[in-house]
């Protein structure tokens, strides 16, 4: 791979080929399941605001799912609790095969997006925090609202917008938003499990163990593994613990390389990449925009609602968070790994790039609504109030991000076309097999 005169990799760095193909196909799919999420949103925000917006609320509150287990739960909690598990399981396969036999198992390349993650997650939390000091009606509980980034709604803006986004901004900003939803999974179990039983908790370890156990042992049959998952998951959300948490428990037990006897790693993917293949479909497709669905019916009431919304902080901190906290976060967190590490911004980007994939993060809306359910609850005016701002920031996220990434379109498009440039017989783009100002196959 390229790297600097300091033997540091350079700043969003395009990786390998094979790590390139393979995160393109990725985004392919999560492009699809964006377009199907803004979709499913759009659908829900025009029959919550239409004359049947009584038929949406009382679809979205039907209860189903056995009593006797507690799971006698609404539609939109199934969505949230269960849909999402599966998100989570098919992110938590991701960022494991990226720490484990992805480009990012080289700590100083793995550095750069946590570094981007974190901040993009803090100083969101830092502005909310800011806007709504002195209130003393638990409207800091929502402090973690714009720390999320949806990264198959902005894949979404991005193929609507036909933007030449480089390549190893793609990827950068691919993996950043898989990191952003793993912290934030950690940020609701931690300050967001009200009331914790340890009991089904430490019998939720039981299940895990024995999946873990058969999926080491490259198990493969779903009679065995789906019941196994099935009680984690009821035994993590009897708990008290978001059940979320069970599908990136469940994630990390999978192994991500073929075992010796398979013939190593290099003898093909592994269980985690044969899992994650059958299910990102599954995520993009079904899971998150039937989660949008039931999550994005806002009933603005009118000119006077939207006003009520406009001039609640929480809705402010909240827009403002995606928008500013979002954009300066990253952008500068990524500033100061090139700074303090002496890495390079990659030969093929510039620092207004680096800004409109920041901007792009303030995209947030899945796991944002996520906690603003389980920071304010169903049905209160705060959370009303809240998903007014995560919808205003995230749209104004999305319109600066475009605009930008318009102006930048003739240099995407030149770098595109550079990227793009005559195989070899063996089917590798040149500019992954350079010397090292462009990288090479192997990495």
């Amino acid at each position: 791979m390229p790297s600097t005169a300091s033997g540091v990799p350079p700043v969003l760095s395009r990786g390998t080929w094979p790590e390139a193909r393979r995160i393109a196909e990725v985004l392919r799919q999560e492009t699809v399941g964006g377009v199907l999420l803004l979709i499913g949103a759009l659908i829900a925000l025009v029959w919550a605001n239409s004359p049947w917006s009584a038929a949406y609320e009382t679809l979205r509150d039907t209860r189903v799912g056995p009593s006797s287990l507690h799971l006698d739960l609404t539609l939109s909690t199934w969505a949230a609790d269960g849909l999402l598990a599966i998100f989570f399981f098919v992110a938590g396969l991701e960022l494991k095969r990226e720490f484990v036999a992805g480009d990012l198992r080289d700590p100083r390349r793995a550095a750069i997006p946590i570094a981007a993650a974190v901040g993009g997650m803090a100083v969101p939390a830092l502005f909310f925090v800011l806007f709504n000091l002195g209130r003393d009606d638990g409207a800091l509980s929502g402090w973690a609202i714009p720390s999320a980034t949806d990264i198959a709604f902005a894949l979404a803006v991005l193929a609507v917008v036909s933007t030449h986004l480089p390549a190893a901004l793609r990827i950068f900003l691919l993996t950043l938003a898989v990191v952003d939803d793993l912290l934030a999974i950690v940020v609701i179990a931690i300050f967001y499990t009200e009331e914790l039983a340890v009991g089904p908790l430490l019998l939720a370890l039981v299940p895990l163990a024995v999946f873990g156990v058969l999926v080491q042992k490259r198990v493969r049959s779903w009679w065995l593994l789906l019941p196994l998952a099935a009680a984690t998951w009821v035994l993590m959300h009897e708990s008290g613990v978001h059940a979320t948490v069970a599908g990136v428990l469940l994630a990390f037990t999978v192994p991500v390389v073929r075992s010796d006897a398979a013939g190593g790693p290099e003898a093909g993917p592994g269980l985690a990449e044969h899992f994650e293949h059958r299910l990102r479909p599954l995520s993009a497709g079904v899971a998150v925009p039937v989660f949008a669905f039931f999550s994005a019916g806002v009933a603005f009431g009118g000119l006077s609602g939207l006003g009520a919304s406009a001039t609640d902080s929480v809705a402010l901190g909240i827009a403002v968070g995606l928008v500013a906290g979002k954009a300066v976060g990253i952008t500068a967190a990524t500033w100061l790994v090139s700074r303090f590490t002496r890495a390079e911004l990659d030969e093929s980007l510039g620092w207004p790039d680096v800004v409109g994939l920041a901007l792009l993060g303030g995209i947030g809306f899945t796991v944002s609504l996520l906690i603003t359910e389980l920071a304010f609850g169903l049905g209160s005016d705060t959370y009303e109030h809240a998903k007014v701002g995560i919808l205003a920031g995230t749209v104004a996220a999305a319109l600066l991000a475009t605009v930008l990434l318009r102006l930048r379109n003739r240099r995407y498009r030149a770098i595109a076309e550079e990227e793009a440039v005559d195989a070899d017989a063996d089917g590798i783009p040149d500019v992954y097999q350079r010397g090292p100002a462009g990288g090479s196959a192997d990495g």
